[in-house]
C-alpha cells in the first residue's frame, strides 16, 4: 500500500514538473520533438506492412537488410515506451535504456548474420509459409 502511495505521488509530482515546464515555455521543444517521434513511428509501421508483400513477392537481400533495420527499430522503439510507462527511479532508468540499446544491437547484427550466412528473412518466412 505504501508503495502504491509513493509510486502515485511519483507520478504526480511528475506530472506537475512537466506541466510547469510547458506553462514556462521551456518543454516546447521537447514536445515538438515527441510529436515528430510518434510521427516516425507511424511511418515505419506503415512502411513494415508494406514490406511483406514486396518480400513475398521479390526477395532481395537489400528488403532482408531493410526488414532487419525496420524490424529492430520498430521492436527498440515499442520496448523503449514500455520503459518509460513501467520503469521508475534513475538509476534503474539508466540500466534499462542501456539494456535495451544492447538488445537492439545484437537484435540487429543476429538479423544480419543471418541475412549474410543463410537464406535471408524474405527466403526464411517463405518457407516457414511452406511448411
Amino acid at each position: 500500500m505504501a508503495k502504491l502511495l509513493s509510486n502515485r505521488l511519483y507520478a504526480q509530482e511528475h506530472v506537475k514538473d512537466k506541466a510547469t515546464a510547458l506553462a514556462d515555455g521551456h518543454g516546447l521543444s521537447s514536445s515538438r520533438a515527441a510529436s515528430k517521434h510518434w510521427t516516425g513511428e507511424r511511418v515505419l509501421s506503415v512502411v513494415l506492412l508494406g514490406m511483406a508483400p514486396a518480400a513475398h513477392l521479390c526477395p532481395a537481400p537489400l528488403l532482408d537488410y531493410s526488414i532487419a533495420a525496420a524490424l529492430t527499430l520498430h521492436g527498440h522503439w515499442g520496448i523503449g515506451q514500455v520503459l518509460t510507462d513501467y520503469v521508475h527511479g534513475d538509476a534503474k532508468v539508466k540500466l534499462a535504456k542501456a539494456s535495451v540499446l544492447l538488445l537492439s544491437t545484437a537484435t540487429y547484427f543476429g538479423l544480419c548474420y543471418f541475412n549474410y550466412h543463410d537464406v535471408g528473412l524474405c527466403k526464411a518466412v517463405a518457407m516457414l509459409w511452406q511448411i
